[in-house]
């Protein structure tokens, strides 16, 4: 048997690098206006792992991106950060296989300041999210740090690209230490909402949801087996929570909307001693009647981006059949095709809820 080179591993790696000259990409040049292009290849860093970009979810940091509505953003960006990816090399020893599947945290932190300090590098003081602050994964090729790789513990593409805004849901829900059987309200039905509700039902919580797409209430109740869904825009929302809470109202809100006016009006519906948790984002100041938050005693907290603990736990769930993120898929697209259909899924008409980008 002749003896394997030592070069050989170099060799191969010098192979697969040049191999990803020229990529395309898809940039977002300013609001309502994408471009395909060639840009150039990632470079490897000591503590970074190449990886071929699989799967693209859309999410509403996305949208919101393009409609240029979207908070901490500039142009011109490559949008996502939804990801999952095939394992291509490292100069390290990361555990990984070249073909592996995988996905990672999408969060990059500085690790010193005092958030990141405490464990919260989900909220670190200089956090660069990827596909917001720095490029994303609308491209072929992309560069993470090493200790953000996450195993796929079996799970395919399309369930790995749905772990991040999975784990947005799931840190809300730690974050609000729900006690089972309370009334929880989950404002918005959207991806995030969903997420949040199905890790709120996990939690035993007794959910209610509001939303004014009645499409996606039905939604809930079909899929994720939600009791109580109101229309906010065709039914007297306050009254309907009574009846549901006996009077009570919900002991937990949760806003997963990034809407303005519904952030401000949902504290009406907080029962005294409540925690109103905003998941949801929007650029504008929050309003509230002091009288009505201080009478509450309301605990107002804020729920940013996720931490590994909370991706690790989705995983477990999507591997124990605890929850089903392919139940959120409506739309699947190739990459070439995203330009064309992007304006589409602004339309809540298209019915999209989680679209899907192949990139295979």
């Amino acid at each position: 048997m002749r003896p394997v080179p030592v070069f050989s591993i170099r060799y191969i790696r010098l192979i697969v690098w040049c191999n990803i000259a020229g990529m395309k990409a898809l940039v977002c040049l300013k609001p309502g206006e994408f471009e395909y292009t060639q840009i150039e290849e990632p470079r490897l860093q000591p503590g970074y792992s190449m990886l071929k970009i699989k799967r693209i979810g859309i999410c509403g940091t996305d949208l919101h991106a393009y409609r240029g509505t979207q908070p901490y953003f500039n142009y011109p960006r490559i949008l996502g950060h939804e990801l999952a990816a095939e394992f291509v090399t490292s100069n390290d020893d990361t555990g990984f296989s070249p073909g592996e599947s995988l996905t990672f945290i999408p969060y990059l932190s500085c690790k010193k300041c005092i958030a990141c300090r405490s464990g919260k590098t989900n909220c670190c003081s200089s956090i660069q999210v990827i596909g917001v602050h720095t490029d994303g994964g609308m491209t072929d090729y992309i560069s993470i740090p090493n200790d953000l790789l996450l195993k796929s513990k079996g799970l395919s593409y399309d369930e790995l690209a749905l772990v991040e805004p999975l784990a947005i849901g799931a840190h809300g829900v730690r974050r609000a230490d729900i006690k089972a059987g309370e009334f929880v309200l989950v404002s918005g039905a959207g991806p995030i909402g969903l997420g949040t509700i199905a890790f709120a039902k996990i939690a035993r919580a007794k959910v209610i949801v509001t939303d004014m797409n009645e499409d996606r209430l039905k939604f809930c109740k079909e899929q994720l087996n939600v009791e109580h869904t109101i229309n906010a825009s065709t039914e007297n929302v306050t009254q309907r929570l009574q009846d549901i809470t006996s009077g009570d109202m919900p002991t937990v809100i949760f806003d997963a909307t990034g809407n303005q006016a519904a952030i401000n009006n949902a504290l009406q519906y907080l029962a005294h001693g409540g925690r109103y948790i905003l998941i949801g984002l929007q650029k504008n100041e929050l309003i509230f009647s002091h009288p009505e938050f201080h009478k509450r005693e309301t605990t107002l907290m804020s729920s940013r981006n996720a931490t590994r603990q909370d991706f690790e736990y989705v995983i477990q769930c999507i591997s124990n059949k605890g929850i089903d993120p392919l139940a959120l898929i409506t739309h699947r697209v190739k990459f070439e095709e995203v330009k064309n259909v992007f304006e589409q899924w602004l339309d809540p008409a298209s019915g999209v809820i989680k679209a899907i980008v192949e990139n295979d």
